[in-house]
């Protein structure tokens, strides 16, 4: 069984999750500066089976594509490219940054700890990737 691999990109950083062999639960695996992401997913791809790849996608509040889309497009495009076997699907991202300190904040992180944010981006991933993972659980369920 191929794993899920979720991806938080925004212009410097990018935050990857993935899951487990069965699917069901989603951990953060690293955060990498965006030059680094598709040499990582190159190597990470010839050691592991990833079945699917999921990148937030960045809404406004009026449901409109955010500015950050025009660095997200071009990244997704390239992905697609690179790997055209692994379906690449994309989720609304809205409130992970938020969500991921308040989880961070619910773990007793100190202050100093919260304003890391590689461990932002990570856990944003991870947040999409368990956002993506109860929506296909809900569909195939219908």
């Amino acid at each position: 069984m191929g794993r899920i691999l979720a991806i938080d990109y925004g212009q410097k950083r990018a935050g990857i999750a993935v899951t487990d062999g069965l699917k069901m639960i989603a951990g953060g695996l690293c955060t990498l500066h965006v030059k680094d992401v598709m040499p990582f997913l190159k190597e990470y791809i010839t050691r592991e089976n990833v079945e699917c790849i999921v990148v937030g996608e960045p809404f406004d509040m009026k449901n409109r594509a955010s500015d950050a889309t025009r660095f997200i497009d071009p990244f997704v495009k390239h992905l697609r490219k690179q790997f055209p076997h692994i379906p690449v699907e994309r989720i609304d991202e809205r409130f992970t940054s938020q969500m991921a300190m308040q989880t961070m904040i619910d773990a007793g992180l100190r202050k100093k700890a919260r304003q890391n944010k590689a461990l932002v981006d990570t856990i944003s991933a991870t947040i999409i990737l368990q956002y993506y993972l109860e929506k296909r659980s809900r569909e195939n369920s219908l």
